[in-house]
């Protein structure tokens, strides 16, 4: 038989290897012995080596590299067009392992459609296990726009969104994630439209596992992105109420942060704006600016600043807690969190009200006056700027903002033009004028 004469040879290794050896040379060894065994011999022979690479990848993410830079995927592919059933399943099963290492995935993509296409047979006719696996896959290979497009022609968001209805617990949550990773391409937006996508997806926020949820949400923010008629539609298949309900269920940190984004999307069209502040959400928010998870309390602070619209979306804010919170942020260690607390500053303070919350709190202003230091970059400084603005008439404020520094920084933005940097920094200059005719 051919593998007796591979074992004589020593291309196949029979027995455990030398306890000299280490665990990676050992890996290494068993790894060119299995993908060996599975290009030749009999069907059970193949189906045993199967098993013993499922195994082995299972152990370790380690074992994933070293078997990957044996050169096991062009050999994984080969088998998927295996005439066995369990065999196809099983290779699916061990790309679908290689696909959750992240050093090991470009070598899946280099694939290309070849892969791709087999993947996407079993998502239409494979059993549940399988297109669980094929999900998984598939969320590896779905954040280039030519796979998106591939996708997108060959029915393959028919068949995710299928699985989200009637597929296993897990196989939903996993095709959510690749519509999720699909919905960020333009081109393809409207297979999802006509597929009735979001119908289906806003049933999963209803009734899925909470990664089913997540990714679902997730799913509907990159559709809506940009697109008012959509997020329409959204209100309409009763999304808000659902959205609420996933909130009052008390999702862990990253779920969280899906739906406060996706509050910050919807927010960004005033008729639902209006429909989310009615319908309670700015509570939630001044709850997510209180949490303790970054990504959070970033997206709850844009939240806001889509929903300071109005005059009245302003007031409710800060009667509802905001402020403090966010002048909080203004401190925090990461730019995105200071600049955020600053973009939501700068539409609540637009309301009279607003501002005298702000004023009360001692660090307000010192903390806006840091923001305008050249020093932190990447940090657009026509918030802050912004915030100042609002509050020069208040002469304590002036004096708050010259004992911080606020002139030496506007100053240095003036060189550089920055909106409004030039008006503020002459009225402060005024106010100091007026400070040495003052009477004691």
């Amino acid at each position: 038989m051919d593998s007796e004469i591979l074992i004589r040879s020593g291309v196949l290794q029979d027995g455990a290897v030398s306890s000299s050896s280490s665990k990676k040379e050992a890996v290494r060894v068993e790894s060119r012995n299995l993908i060996t065994r599975l290009q030749i011999g009999t069907n059970e022979s193949k189906n045993s080596a199967m098993d013993s690479l499922l195994g082995l990848l299972q152990e370790d993410d380690k074992n994933v590299m070293i078997a990957v830079a044996q050169g096991v995927v062009p050999v994984l592919v080969r088998l998927l067009d295996s005439s066995s059933l369990e065999m196809k399943e099983k290779t699916v099963a061990a790309i679908s392992r290689v696909s959750m290492v992240e050093s090991s995935k470009h070598v899946l993509i280099a694939e290309g459609l070849l892969l791709l296409n087999h993947l996407l047979r079993v998502l239409e006719s494979g059993s549940g296990f399988a297109k669980e696996k094929s999900c998984i896959a598939l969320q590896a290979l779905t954040f280039s726009k030519e796979n998106a497009r591939a996708i997108g022609s060959r029915g393959g968001i028919s068949s995710l969104l299928e699985i989200c209805q009637v597929g296993t617990p897990g196989s939903q949550a996993f095709a959510a994630g690749v519509l999720k990773n699909l919905a960020s391409f333009n081109e393809i937006k409207e297979n999802f439209i006509e597929e009735n996508a979001i119908f289906v997806l806003i049933g999963l926020v209803s009734s899925g596992t909470v990664l089913a949820q997540e990714n679902s949400i997730g799913c509907l923010c990159n559709l809506v992105s940009n697109d008012s008629k959509l997020k329409l539609l959204i209100v309409k298949e009763n999304g808000i109420d659902c959205l609420k309900n996933f909130l009052d269920s008390s999702p862990n940190p990253k779920s969280l942060e899906v739906a406060i984004e996706f509050i910050r999307h919807l927010a960004s069209f005033p008729p639902i704006a209006e429909a989310l502040v009615a319908d309670g959400f700015i509570a939630r928010l001044v709850s997510a600016l209180n949490c303790g998870g970054l990504n959070v309390r970033i997206a709850a602070a844009k939240a806001v600043y889509e929903l300071g619209f109005s005059l009245k979306t302003r007031k409710e804010m800060g009667e509802c807690g905001c402020i403090a919170p966010l002048i909080k942020m203004l401190d925090g260690k990461a730019v995105e969190e200071k600049e955020a607390g600053a973009m939501a500053l700068s539409k609540l303070v637009l309301y009279v009200g607003n501002r005298k919350v702000f004023r009360k709190d001692e660090r307000g202003i010192v903390n806006v006056v840091q923001l305008l230091d050249p020093l932190i970059q990447n940090l657009n400084k026509k918030y802050p700027v912004s915030i100042l603005s609002e509050l020069l008439h208040s002469k304590k404020c002036r004096k708050q903002m010259i004992a911080a520094g606020a002139c030496v920084h506007l100053q240095k933005l003036v060189e550089v033009n920055i909106d409004g940097a030039k008006k503020l920094l002459e009225s402060l200059g005024k106010g100091k004028i007026w400070g040495v005719f003052a009477r004691p």
